[in-house]
């Protein structure tokens, strides 16, 4: 009967990291490209050119795009995310620990995933605007024509992150929260998570990196970020007699690649 349980108590352990990381691990993952399953240390993304179309002679052949074709590499690394569980401490407490340390466990690993994503984004050099001041709205549209400058398809599948600075100066602009401009269905008021604008659904995020003082946001397309996976979160969930504990690590294996630096562009913001 005892191994009956300890086995139930496992797999109820796995059940609720998975679902944490799904509900609240990452906010970027489902806004880039992603490979699952993937077997080995790394795999490769495809970069495709852009096509022209010709005439041709009656009779004649079929002129042939010569498409560039290139392979951009992502190297996938392992990570881990482990705590203790005491027995004895889940008698005396009365909240639910183990689901306390699997929603840590859970939510550690989504910000590793957000982490390797950001630092991918962080590799574009392609800059809207000077870094000598916030997130303004002559920002934000030098770095909306270089998007079209460089056709990058404006097809639903666009994204901004930005960080709660610039969040913050982005409500002072009317454009983005006045209901005269935008709706009242659009009105990022009623909630923080994400909002659409410009064709481009808008979120805060509070992992992008700062250095001087100077925040880098991004503005991107789905397809010019990779992100990888080839052991999606598990959990292995150890007892060990002479500590009278169970050791809860959680795993993953993933990596993130910028393919396309001509689809992000990146926002510099004084703070």
């Amino acid at each position: 009967m005892s191994t009956s349980i300890d086995l139930a108590f496992v797999k109820q352990f796995e059940r609720e990291v998975h679902e944490a990381y799904q509900r609240m691990g990452s906010k970027l993952r489902s806004t880039v490209r992603s490979k699952n399953n993937v077997q080995g240390a790394s795999t490769v993304f495809q970069k495709v050119g852009k096509g022209s179309a010709s005439t041709k002679s009656r009779h004649g052949e079929i002129p042939v795009m010569n498409i560039a074709h290139e392979s951009v590499e992502c190297l996938l690394a392992d990570y881990y995310a482990g705590d203790w569980l005491d027995k004895m401490d889940e008698l005396k407490t009365n909240i639910d620990e183990r689901s306390v340390i699997a929603n840590a466990g859970a939510y550690a690993l989504g910000r590793k995933t957000d982490e390797l994503i950001i630092d991918a984004l962080d590799a574009s050099a392609n800059y809207a605007g000077d870094a000598d001041d916030g997130l303004t709205k002559e920002k934000v549209l030098a770095a909306f024509e270089a998007l079209g400058e460089a056709d990058v398809p404006d097809d639903g599948q666009r994204y901004a992150v930005v960080g709660w600075k610039q969040w913050s100066q982005l409500l002072g602009i009317a454009e983005f929260a006045d209901a005269d401009y935008v709706g009242p269905d659009e009105l990022p008021w009623r909630g923080t998570q994400a909002k659409r604008w410009l064709g481009t659904l808008w979120m805060p995020h509070s992992g992008l990196k700062a250095e001087g003082g100077v925040r880098k946001c991004h503005w991107y397309h789905k397809t010019a970020v990779g992100h990888a996976s080839g052991a999606d979160v598990q959990t292995d969930v150890t007892w060990h007699g002479d500590r009278a504990s169970h050791f809860v690590n959680n795993m993953m294996s993933q990596g993130a690649v910028l393919i396309d630096g001509a689809g992000v562009v990146t926002l510099r913001c004084l703070e």
